[in-house]
């Protein structure tokens, strides 16, 4: 029963809404665009990436199911600037967000009944 239900979550077909789509598409087509200015082949950057050429090919395509570290990884080898080129400034915010998250509780929970505040 346990396998049964793993394959059934496997063939299971995910939904993304557009706006992750068409961001992982600009992503996929600056990832190519770059590769082509360094001109590289999709194999040097492929094996570059530590990734067969089809993956890398998925990848440009901006698939969603292509793990997010190698697209980052790409991005990085072929010089796309994800959030900031400088090193130091992405470590700051990165601080600085951790500072943010600090502030705020440390469970989600589901909102209870309704206040009625009418008098």
């Amino acid at each position: 029963m346990i396998q049964r239900a793993t394959q059934e979550a496997a063939t299971q077909e995910r939904t993304y809404s557009r706006y992750a789509l068409e961001g992982l598409a600009l992503l996929g087509k600056s990832i190519r665009l770059g590769r082509m200015r360094k001109r590289l082949t999709a194999q040097d950057l492929a094996e570059r990436v530590g990734v067969s050429r089809s993956t890398l090919q998925r990848i440009e395509k901006g698939d969603p199911k292509v793990e997010i570290g190698l697209m980052f990884e790409a991005a990085a080898i072929v010089g796309v600037s994800l959030f900031d080129a400088d090193e130091k400034r992405i470590t700051a915010l990165a601080e600085r967000t951790d500072d943010r998250i600090a502030l705020l509780p440390k469970h989600v929970y589901k909102a209870g009944k309704p206040v009625i505040d009418e008098f």
